[in-house]
Order: structure tokens, then sequence, then C-alpha cells
């Protein structure tokens, strides 16, 4: 009895794989079309982290939970502004990083070389997952329970502490949820909200100008 469930489980999910694999071209030319031609958009969003162990808890455990919202104009220009549990601003362009909080009245900066990766994973996400196969084996895993597409992404050459990263996307291709799994196992998850396309987003706005009695903190 056991080997006949083990094998109706096998046989599902070889045919399942079959059509995502046929559905992924399909999938992230929707995603294309629905990100790839706007150039600003705000996007509200929560993050949690969960860790190794609040994940062996199951449901009851809940992570850092913080919320806000980010601003993308492409190519390659961010900012996240974390409205809770404390306010903090993250602006990032091709040259510099900067992270600043306010309630400790200091400003670290960054050269965005050190966050390479990072930062084009999130600029990618908000381009619709442009050029994503140029840097990651993508699978689509058919839809989850919510009705979503649930795509995998692992880096390829491997990244030296992100396993993998998953995207959840609605059948009208606007991303919903992004985890991004380290190597120790905790999860950082981005769960996005509706975007709202922006036509006048000037460029001064993804650069930072401390303020007055503000710290700065210029790491090497």
């Amino acid at each position: 009895m056991f080997r006949g469930i083990i094998l109706c489980s096998l046989l599902f999910s070889i045919q399942g794989t079959a059509l995502a694999s046929e559905d992924l071209p399909r999938v992230l030319d929707g995603l294309k079309k629905a990100y790839g031609h706007l150039d600003a958009i705000s996007v509200p969003y929560t993050r949690e982290v969960v860790t190794r162990s609040m994940s062996m808890l199951g449901t009851q455990a809940k992570g850092d939970l913080a919320g806000g919202t980010i601003y993308f104009r492409a190519p390659d220009l961010l900012r996240l502004e974390q409205e809770k549990p404390n306010i903090e601003t993250i602006v990032a362009n091709s040259a510099t990083m900067w992270w600043y909080i306010p309630d400790k009245k200091t400003a670290y900066e960054y050269k965005t070389e050190e966050f390479g990766k990072e930062l084009r994973l999130m600029t990618n996400i908000f381009r619709g997952l442009a050029q994503v196969e140029d840097n990651f084996k993508v699978t689509l895993h058919g839809k989850n329970s919510l009705g979503e597409y649930e795509m995998e992404l692992i880096p390829s050459p491997p990244w030296e502490e992100i396993q993998k990263i998953e995207v959840m996307a609605t059948d009208d291709y606007s991303i919903r949820t992004v985890k991004i799994h380290n190597l120790l196992g905790s999860v950082t998850i981005f769960t996005l909200g509706e975007f709202t396309e922006i036509h006048t987003l000037d460029k001064r706005f993804f650069t930072f100008e401390a303020p007055k009695g503000v710290k700065v903190i210029r790491e090497k």
C-alpha cells in the first residue's frame, strides 16, 4: 500500500514538474510585460525574518516584522522607507548605498559593489525578473495553495550566503512574495502589495544627504 502511495506521489510530481517547465517561459514573459515597461514604481511591503529554530516550531512562531514602502526606478535605483517598527531608510544607486537610522542619528555609507548581488536581485524583481536566467537556475513548481505561481531561483554560480530565492506571483503576473533562504536555515520573507506606477520620480530621490547632526560612518 505504501509503495503504491509513494509511486503515485512520484508520478504526479514528475507530471507537475514537466507541466511547470513548459509554462516557465510563459510566466517569465508575463512578468516582463507586467513590469518591464514601467519607469518607476512604489510598492508597500512587510518583511519577516524567520530563523531555523522558529521554522521548527511551525506556524506558532513569528519572526521579526518590519514594514514600509519600496521605491524603484529603472534600471537600478532603489529606496526603502521602513516605517515600523523603527523608521529607517536605505537608498541605493549604481555607486553608493546609504543606511540611515534617525533614532541613532547615524548614517552608514557603503560602496554598492559590496552588495552587488543582493541589489541586482532586488532590481531584477522589480523589472519582472528580466534576464533572471543569466544568474539563476529557475524552476517553476506550478501553483501553490493560494493559486499563485511558485518559482525557485538557485544562484548560478552559487552565492556564499544565499541558498535559494522563492518568488510567488499571481495569475495577472503581480509579484506578491519573495523568500530569501540563507545557508544557515533562516528565511527573509518580503510580502508585497499592489504596485503604483510613478511618472515623475526624480533621480535625486535616490541620493542621500545626511541631515545636520547626523554621524556618517563610511564603511570600507
